[in-house]
C-alpha cells in the first residue's frame, strides 16, 4: 500500500516537471528555501582599502602635544637642561634608536625613514632578546624506530638562531605509534591442522621511544615495543608444530647507541652550532652598543647645535640693537644738517637685515644664507632624540657651557683604544671567529662517514600481557605472561652494525666547501685590516679637526676683539662728527663684521666640542666617559637558584680529560676598560688628555714673523670669553629678545654725547680710570624710562633725545 502511494506521488511530480519544461518558464536566478532579504554575506567588491582591527594606545607625548613654537607663538617657559640629563632622558625613553649605524661624523635625521620603515630596519632594545629567541625552521627528525636521525651535510654550520635553538639539537625526543590491522581473506589451501581456508587475524603494534643526541655526535635511544597477534589457525597438541594458543604478546625493551667514528665525531665538531649561536648573540650585543653610542653622540651634537642657535639669537639681538642706535644717530645728523637721507635709509635697511637674521635665528628659514633650523628647529630636533613631545609648553635651554680648554690625546694610546674598543671592529672579529669554526666543520666533512650501532634487547613473550607476577607458567603454555617473561630476563638479544660511507670519488663538493670557507676567512681578515686602517685614518682626521677648531676659537675670538675695537672707533667718530665727513656705511659694515665674527666664534666653539666628542666616539671611550654602562638586567630568582645548582653539580663531578665538552678558545673574556687597551694591543703609553694653554700653539708663537708686517701682539694674546650663561638671559621670550639687565660689562662704546636734561638717562660707571690706548673699555649701561620689551623699527618721526641712546650689549666682555 505504501509503495503504490509512493509510485503515485512520483508520477505526479514527473508530470508537473514535464508541464513546467513544456511551458518554457525557466528562472534566471536560483531559488532557495528560507531565503532572507538581509544579504549580510554579499560583497559588491572583492578588493578594497580596509583598516586593521588594531588598538594600540598612543603615547601621551603624541596625543597631548601643543601647537608648535613659531615666530608668532612664543608661549613657553624655559627648561634649563644639562647635557648629562639630556643623555639620561634619551636613553630612558629609547625603545627604538632614531639614528643610523656606522661612524659617520654627521648623520641625517631618520624620522621620516622611521615612519615609513618597519621595525626590523631600526635598532631597538628588543633586538638582543629577539636574536636569542630566533629558531631554525627545521624540526628534529626521527626514523621509524624512534632514533634521532644523525646530522648530515655541514653540521648546521649556518646557525642563524640563538643559543637555546642550538642547544635544542641535544634535547631528548619522545615518539611513539600504535598500529592495528585486521586480515579476513580466503587462502589457496584447504582446512588442515595448521591452516584454514578462510584466514582471519588481528595484529597490533605499539612502540614508545626516547632518543637523545649526544655531544660526542652519537644518538642514544631507549625503546619499548609491544606486538600482539591473534588468528583462527587451529591449535595443535603439545610438542607439535601447530599453534599452542590463539593469541600471543611480544614485549621488548631495547637500548641502542649509534656513534660516528670519523665524520661528525667529537664535542668540538658537534658544539660548533652552539658556539656560532653564542657568537651571533655577541654580534647582536655589539650592534646594540653601536645604536646606544650613536644615540648618545647625536644627542650631544644636537645639544651643542641648540647652544650655538641660542648664541646666534643673542648675536642677532646685539646687531639689531646696534643698528637701532646707529639709525638714531643718523637721524640726529639728518636733523642737524650733517647727515643725509640716504645714510638714514641705509641705517634703517641694516636694522631690517639684523631683524631678519634674528627672526631666522629664532624660527629657522629655508631661504639662502639664513639659519635653516633656528632655536625652535634645533630644539625640536633635540626633542626627537630625547623621545619626548615636540611641544609641551617648555623651551629647552642648554645650561652647560662648552669647554674652550685645549685637550690633547696621546696618539699611540688613542690608536690602541680605537683598535680594541671599537664595536664595529669587534663585530668583524667575531665574524672571523665564526668562519674559523665553519672552516673546521667543512674540513670534518671530507672524512668518511663511519657509524657504529650497538643494540641490546630484553624480550618477553606470553599468551597474555598480564602483570609480571600474574602467572608462573612459561610460554607457549596457556596463561603465560609476556611482562613476566620480560622481567625474568631469560631472553636477551644483541646486535652490532657498522656502516661505512666514504665521500664521493674525488670529494669535489667537500673540497670546494673547504676552499670557499678559506677564501671567506681570508677575505674577512683582509677586510678587518682595511677597516682598522680606515678607522685610524678617521681618528687622525678627527684629531686634526679638533686642533683646527681650537685654533679657530682663538682666531675668531681675536677677530671678534678687533671688530669690537673697530666698531667702537668708527661709531665714536660718527657720533662726534659735526661736518658729515664720517660716512655711516663704514659704521654699518663694521657692525656686520662684528656680528659675523661673533657668530663664527660660537660656531667654532660648538664644533670644537663636537670634535672632542667625535674623538671619544671613534676611540670607543665615549660611553665610558659619559658614565654609561651596558650590562644584563636582573633575572628571576629561580634562574639564580638553577645556576647555583648547576654550578654545584659541576664542582661535585670529576673531570674526564678526554671527554672535555668545551671546545677551543673563542673569547678572551669580558671587554675590559680603555686603560687596558694599550696593554692588549701592545702600543701606546698610559696618559690622560692634557689641557694645554693657548700659547702652546705654534700659530701663537710671538717670535714668528707675521706676513702682514704689523705688530699683532695685542691680538695674539690669549682670549678668555666670559660669556653670560644662557640660563641668565631672561626667563621669558620678551626678556630673551630684548635683554637689558644692568651691571654687565661689554665692549660697547661709552656714551659721552650730552643729552637734554629732561631726558638725561642715568649712567652707571663701571670703571674709574681711562683705558689705555688699544685696551678694552667697559660699557656704561643706560637705563631709560621707556619699556624695552618690544623693539620698534627706526622711524622718521622726531623722537626724544633719549631714544637715540644705543642699547647695551647683553654679554660679557672679551678680556685680554
Amino acid at each position: 500500500m505504501k509503495r503504490s502511494l509512493l509510485y503515485r506521488y512520483t508520477a505526479y511530480l514527473q508530470l508537473g516537471l514535464s508541464l513546467l519544461i513544456a511551458c518554457g518558464c525557466a528562472p534566471t536566478q536560483p531559488f532557495f528555501l528560507n531565503e532572507s532579504p538581509d544579504l549580510k554575506y554579499y560583497l559588491q567588491a572583492a578588493t578594497q582599502i580596509e583598516y586593521p582591527d588594531v588598538d594600540v594606545e598612543s603615547l601621551p607625548d603624541t596625543t597631548q602635544t601643543l601647537p608648535p613654537l613659531t615666530i608668532g607663538n612664543h608661549d613657553y617657559e624655559f627648561w634649563n637642561l644639562g647635557l648629562e640629563e639630556a643623555v639620561s632622558i634619551a636613553l630612558g625613553n629609547a625603545k627604538f634608536f632614531v639614528t643610523t649605524s656606522g661612524i659617520l661624523e654627521t648623520r641625517q635625521n631618520v624620522a621620516d625613514q622611521f615612519i615609513s620603515g618597519t621595525a626590523d630596519q631600526f635598532g631597538s632594545v628588543y633586538d638582543v632578546a629577539i636574536t636569542q629567541s630566533t629558531t631554525q625552521s627545521v624540526p628534529l627528525t626521527i626514523d621509524g624506530n624512534g632514533n634521532r636521525v644523525l646530522p648530515r651535510g655541514v653540521l648546521r654550520a649556518n646557525q642563524i638562531g640563538g643559543v637555546e635553538d642550538a642547544l635544542a639539537e641535544f634535547d631528548a625526543q619522545a615518539s611513539g605509534f600504535l598500529n592495528y590491522g585486521n586480515t579476513d581473506r580466503p587462502r589457496n589451501s584447504g582446512d588442515s591442522i595448521v591452516s584454514r581456508a578462510d584466514f582471519q587475524s588481528d595484529d597490533a603494534t605499539a612502540q614508545g621511544a626516547i632518543s637523545k643526541r649526544l655531544a660526542t655526535g652519537g644518538v642514544a635511544t631507549i625503546r619499548n615495543q609491544l606486538v600482539y597477534g591473534r588468528n583462527n589457525l587451529p591449535l595443535g597438541a603439545i610438542n607439535s608444530a601447530s599453534r599452542q594458543v590463539h593469541s600471543d604478546y611480544t614485549v621488548t625493551m631495547e637500548a641502542q647507541v649509534q656513534q660516528p667514528l670519523m665524520r661528525n665525531r667529537g664535542t668540538l665538531i658537534n658544539r660548533i652550532p652552539v658556539v656560532l649561536a653564542s657568537l651571533n648573540e655577541d654580534v647582536s650585543i655589539a650592534q646594540y652598543e653601536v645604536q646606544v653610542r650613536n644615540l648618545v653622540r647625536d644627542v650631544e651634537v644636537a645639544y651643542w647645535d641648540l647652544y650655538v642657535a641660542y648664541r646666534n639669537v643673542s648675536t642677532a639681538i646685539i646687531g639689531r640693537n646696534s643698528a637701532i642706535a646707529t639709525a638714531q644717530y643718523a637721524r640726529l645728523n639728518l636733523e642737524n644738517g650733517t647727515g643725509t637721507r640716504q645714510e638714514l635709509a641705509q641705517s634703517v635697511e641694516q636694522y631690517y637685515q639684523f631683524r631678519g637674521l634674528l627672526e631666522s635665528a629664532i624660527g629657522g628659514s629655508n631661504l639662502p644664507g639664513a639659519d635653516r633650523q633656528g632655536v625652535y628647529g634645533a630644539e625640536r630636533q633635540l626633542r626627537v632624540l630625547l623621545g619626548i613631545s615636540p611641544t609641551d609648553g617648555r623651551l629647552i635651554r642648554p645650561i652647560d657651557e662648552p669647554t674652550s680648554a685645549r685637550v690633547e690625546h696621546d696618539w699611540n694610546e688613542s690608536v690602541a683604544q680605537a683598535l680594541y674598543l671599537s664595536p664595529e671592529l669587534r663585530q668583524k672579529k667575531t665574524r672571523i671567529k665564526q668562519e674559523e669554526l665553519e672552516l673546521i666543520a667543512a674540513k670534518n666533512q671530507i672524512l668518511p662517514e663511519v657509524n657504529l650501532s650497538v643494540l641490546y634487547r630484553y624480550v618477553g613473550v606470553g599468551d597474555t600481557l598480564g602483570p609480571p607476577s600474574g602467572s608462573d607458567v612459561d610460554f607457549p603454555a596457556a596463561g603465560s605472561s609476556a611482562l613476566s617473561s620480560l622481567t625474568g630476563g631469560n631472553y636477551q638479544e644483541g646486535a652490532v652494525r657498522l656502516e661505512i660511507t666514504p665521500p664521493a670519488f674525488g670529494a669535489r663538493r667537500e673540497l670546494t666547501r673547504i676552499r670557499g670557507a678559506k677564501l671567506r676567512l681570508i677575505r674577512d681578515k683582509a677586510n678587518l685590516q682595511e677597516s682598522e686602517r680606515l678607522l685610524i685614518s678617521k681618528l687622525s682626521d678627527a684629531e686634526a679637526k679638533a686642533a683646527t677648531h681650537y685654533q679657530l676659537i682663538q682666531t675668531n675670538a681675536q677677530r671678534w676683539q678687533a671688530a669690537e675695537q673697530e666698531v667702537e672707533a668708527r661709531l665714536a667718530d660718527f657720533k662726534n662728527d659735526r661736518n658729515g665727513r664720517s660716512p655711516v656705511n663704514v659704521v654699518l659694515q663694521s657692525q656686520q663684521r662684528k656680528a659675523q665674527a661673533q657668530i663664527e666664534y660660537y660656531r667654532s666653539l660648538g664644533e670644537y666640542n663636537k670634535s672632542l666628542n667625535y674623538i671619544d666616539f671613534l676611540k670607543g671611550t665615549m660611553l665610558a666617559n659619559s658614565n654609561i654602562t651596558l650590562r644584563e638586567g636582573a633575572w628571576n630568582k629561580k634562574a639564580y637558584w638553577d645556576a647555583l645548582e648547576r654550578a654545584r653539580e659541576r664542582s661535585a663531578g670529576k673531570e674526564f680529560v678526554y671527554g672535555v665538552s668545551r671546545p677551543g678558545v673563542v673569547r678572551t673574556g669580558p671587554l675590559r676598560d680603555a686603560a687596558s687597551a694599550a696593554q692588549i694591543i701592545g702600543s701606546g703609553t698610559m696618559t690622560e688628555g692634557q689641557v694645554l694653554p693657548p700659547d702652546a700653539l705654534m700659530l701663537n708663537d710671538a717670535n714668528m714673523n707675521d706676513s702682514l708686517g704689523i705688530d699683532l701682539n695685542p691680538y695674539r694674546n690669549s682670549i678668555e670669553v666670559n660669556d653670560q650663561p644662557l640660563s641668565e638671559l631672561g626667563d621669558t621670550p620678551a626678556e630673551l629678545l630684548a635683554p637689558q639687565p644692568p651691571g654687565i660689562p661689554t665692549p660697547a662704546p661709552s656714551l659721552n654725547q650730552p643729552t637734554p636734561a629732561s631726558t638725561q638717562p642715568s649712567v652707571l660707571e663701571t670703571t674709574s680710570s681711562a683705558p689705555a690706548h688699544g685696551a678694552w673699555q667697559t660699557a656704561r649701561h643706560v637705563k631709560t624710562n621707556a619699556p624695552s620689551a618690544a623693539v620698534a623699527p627706526a622711524s622718521y618721526e622726531s623722537p626724544t633725545a633719549s631714544e637715540y641712546a644705543p642699547q647695551p650689549v647683553r654679554r660679557m666682555a672679551i678680556t685680554r
